[in-house]
Parts: C-alpha cells; sequence; structure tokens
C-alpha cells in the first residue's frame, strides 16, 4: 500500500507544525535546539519542500485511501448482506471462502475519513490546498457518502468516528453509531473480543462525541469556540469542564442556545466564539448565546 492519504496528509501537518515550534522559540532556545538537533537551513527548507510535496490521491472525485485503491475490485454487497447480516468480519467470511478481503474496495474502518475525525472542515480544506488540491465544500460529502457504502465497522473505534464525521451531514445516523459505540462491549457486538478485554477507546471516544463532537467545541489560542450540532434525538446537554483555572465551568446546549456559566473562584475571564457572536464571561457569571 503506497500513498496512504490519511498518513501523507498527517505528516504534511506535523512537519508544518514542527516548523512552526521553530519559529515560536525565542532566537537562542531556537539556535540551541537547531544546534542539538543539527538542523541547518537546508534540511528546514527539505521539511518545507516535503510538507508541500507529498502525494495525496483521489479517484471519481473522492480521497482514496491509499495510491491504487481504484483498482481494487467491488464486493457485491448485495448478495454478502443477503447471505450475512452482520459483515463486522467480513476478513474471516471471506477467508473461509478462499478469498481475501485485500481484494476489495472495503474497509474495516475508513481511513480517509479519519481526517474530518481529527480536523474541522475548514482544517482539512486548508491542508490540502497546502499539498495543492482544491478542496471544494462537496468533496467531504462525497467522500463520507462513498467510504460508508464500503465500510464494514470491524473495529469498535469505526462507529465513534462514524459518529463523528456524521454530525454536520446526517444527525440521525450520527446518533445510531454513537449509540453502537456505546453498547459495543454490553452487547459484545464484536463477537467474542469483550471477553479479551473491554474497548477503552470506544468508551473514551463516546465521551468525547458528548464534550466536543455535538458541541462543536474547540480550544482556540484566544479562547474557546462553541458550534453545536445536537442529533436529533438529544435535545439538551450540560457539561463541567475544566479549562485554564477554571474549574467547573459550565456548559448547556439546547436547541435554541449556548450557555456558559463560570464559578466566581476562576481565574480571569473566557472569550467564546459562537456562530458569529463573541462574549467575555467572568468569573460568576453567566453568558447565554444564540444559535
Amino acid at each position: 500500500m503506497d500513498d496512504n492519504a490519511y498518513t501523507n496528509v498527517l505528516a504534511s501537518w506535523v512537519l508544518a507544525r514542527a516548523l512552526d515550534a521553530l519559529r515560536a522559540l525565542p532566537g537562542h532556545r531556537g539556535g540551541e535546539l537547531r544546534e542539538r538537533l543539527a538542523l541547518d537551513g537546508p534540511e528546514l527548507d527539505r521539511w518545507e519542500e516535503v510538507g508541500r510535496g507529498l502525494h495525496v490521491p483521489f479517484h471519481e472525485g473522492v480521497l482514496s485511501q491509499f495510491d491504487g485503491y481504484e483498482r481494487l475490485a467491488e464486493l457485491d454487497w448485495a448478495a454478502y448482506r443477503r447471505r450475512y447480516p452482520d459483515l463486522r468480519r467480513l476478513d474471516r467470511i471471506l477467508e473461509a471462502e478462499g478469498d481475501t478481503v485485500n481484494r476489495y474496495k472495503a474497509s474495516k474502518q475508513a481511513d480517509a475519513l479519519m481526517l474530518w475525525y481529527l480536523f474541522s472542515a475548514r482544517e482539512v480544506r486548508d491542508l490540502l490546498r497546502r499539498l495543492g488540491h482544491p478542496a471544494p465544500h462537496e468533496l467531504f460529502r462525497r467522500t463520507t457518502g462513498y467510504y460508508l457504502r464500503r465500510t464494514v465497522h470491524g473495529s469498535t473505534l469505526s462507529s465513534v468516528v462514524h459518529a463523528w464525521v456524521l454530525t454536520r451531514a446526517d444527525r440521525r445516523a450520527s446518533w445510531r453509531y454513537f449509540r453502537d459505540a456505546l453498547v459495543a462491549d454490553l452487547r459484545d457486538t464484536q463477537h467474542g473480543t469483550t471477553a479479551e478485554g473491554i474497548h477503552l477507546g470506544a468508551m473514551a471516544g463516546a465521551v468525547d462525541l458528548l464534550q466536543r463532537c455535538y458541541t462543536g467545541l474547540e480550544v482556540r489560542e484566544d479562547g474557546l469556540r462553541l458550534d453545536p450540532h445536537l442529533p436529533s434525538a438529544l435535545n439538551r446537554l450540560e457539561l463541567e469542564l475544566c479549562y485554564r483555572g477554571h474549574r467547573g465551568m459550565v456548559i448547556t446546549v439546547d436547541r435554541r442556545t449556548a450557555t456558559v456559566a463560570l464559578r466566581a473562584d476562576g481565574h480571569g475571564a473566557v472569550r467564546i466564539q459562537c456562530r458569529g457572536t463573541t462574549a467575555v464571561v467572568g468569573p460568576g457569571e453567566t453568558r447565554i448565546l444564540p444559535l
């Protein structure tokens, strides 16, 4: 497998952040670090060159899992779904038939969609443009729809990722995948793996969906950003967080408003951005922002 799209985009991001970190250091500290790591000008120029030149494959107007993905065979999904109600272990099903999943456009979990799990849509567009690729808004919907039809969710983390990326495209489906992540061990949905150990990543992912995904919570340099997208089955969500010296910050989101309340014993004010509205919340204060 060559030029995995997810890996290459992440490598580009890492190189860019490494350069940012060097630039952020005071002059003498940056010089000490470059000397210790033997980083000269040509080496740093090479980081910039590689970070902007990594190959990102596309096919049929969507982001490819890896270079050559389009040459894989298309599985007869309708036939297999008729024969097997649960395709989570498609790899074992095909092995039993003397075949291999590696021949097909079929994924245990879609790596390409991880980009929209780790980054906002705007950040993904910026990353792809840095690599020389136009990234229109419809790229997200096309790519998501393409891989949803070809993913069997053979990993509990797949439900977490799909719940996240579908929040802004199909809230009902997002909630369904969120519930799948919640019951992964209660129902042993992977057919026997829970006995070997609980899926802690799926548990943490479900909490993260509530805290950051459905509230649209992002930590920015100048404060917090909220962009709530509650699924249809969830009318209200209240969270208590710790943030920069504030213990017990309470964020409440419903269909119409986002409310931020700080305890009186916090340190300093917090700047909140929410869909074009900016508010500064001081210790002991509450601000209600319209959605």
